[in-house]
């Protein structure tokens, strides 16, 4: 077992992200500011949307726009689930990427800027998919009718990326520009996947009983991130009794990379603090990890860490910022 090391870290802020069609950026009435110690971290941070519900942002391979996900405006109000979106930066030019149909989520943009892929149950309704029963508590749905599609912004053009009867979502293409990395129940429970941009050569990433899930790229395309929660013993057979009704949860999470996107073997295991830990993200020289964990507060709200790292071992963790 690689020895982990629990850090302290970075502090920023999530943006939220709303749709209008076609205009400019909701400017909030009242400034944004800073908790103590944040500044020496972040700067200009600005809102540039406001209202809706909204999620999952992702820059395009040219930082000039973003993709995401989002209820909001009239058609929020009549088909109440996500749909895509797109925008420039600083929030202005929104469009509805998506169909309207269906419950999408996960939506990221190809190299070219003028493919996005997403995922979305409309193959199978055109109506929302229903919401977990409250009476779980805190679960998130794992629908076996989402699937991934490609669409053409340019003509609206779908291309359906993946057709079975499982969950395919949580997507995100390499910086290199040349695969896809995805999550599947395809084999019977949450593992993850690569494939190519064209949704052919798909190969089996992870092979560990439990929820993998939300993988990313590093820039040189040779290594993989991800959250899991690896179960054993009830807790394994809780969560399989989950899975098999369409849901999970998310009470703990450990951060994963594989070394080698060509060798299952190669992963190491980067967290070990019990916590949630998610959303990670490879730094641009592939030193290491921004990512979010809980693991600060009693009450599970998230914080953002950094993680300094070797392909070989965890090296020193600096106390960046600690409250």
């Amino acid at each position: 077992m690689v020895k982990c090391w629990n850090i302290l870290l970075i502090v920023v802020v999530t943006i939220s992200l709303v749709y209008a069609k076609k205009h400019k950026p909701t400017i909030p009435v009242k400034p944004i500011y800073l908790e103590d110690g944040e500044s020496t971290h972040l700067k200009d941070i600005k809102q540039i949307t406001n209202g809706g519900t909204n999620a999952e942002a992702y820059f395009s391979f040219d930082n000039k726009r973003l993709s995401f996900q989002a209820i909001t405006g009239p058609l929020g109000e009549t088909h109440p689930c996500d749909q895509i979106y797109s925008m420039n930066i600083d929030g202005s030019d929104i469009q509805q990427v998506s169909t309207g149909k269906g419950r999408d989520t996960c939506s990221f943009y190809y190299p070219d800027g003028k493919h996005m892929l997403y995922s979305s149950t409309m193959a199978y309704s055109s109506y929302c998919a229903p919401v977990p029963d409250p009476d779980y508590g805190y679960v998130w749905p794992i629908y076996k009718e989402m699937e991934i599609f490609q669409v053409d912004l340019g003509t609206g053009e779908l291309v359906q990326l993946t057709d079975n009867d499982a969950y395919d979502a949580e997507t995100t293409i390499s910086p290199t520009g040349d695969f896809a990395v995805f999550t599947s129940t395809r084999d019977g429970d949450l593992e993850i996947y690569s494939m190519a941009l064209n949704g052919s050569d798909v190969r089996r990433l992870t092979y560990t009983p439990g929820y993998d899930g939300g993988p990313v790229i590093s820039y040189n395309g040779k290594m993989v991130a991800w959250r899991a929660d690896r179960p054993i013993g009830q807790a394994l057979t809780d969560y399989l009794n989950l899975l098999e009704l369409g849901i999970v949860m998310p009470t703990q999470m450990e951060l994963y990379v594989l070394t080698d996107v060509n060798n299952p073997l190669s992963v190491v295991q980067l967290t070990n603090n019990g916590k949630v830990n998610f959303a990670p993200y490879f730094l641009p020289d592939d030193s290491g990890l921004i990512f979010s964990s809980s693991i600060l507060s009693p009450h599970s709200s998230s914080s953002y860490f950094i993680l300094s790292y070797s392909i070989l071992a965890l090296l020193v963790l600096v106390y960046l910022y600690d409250k």
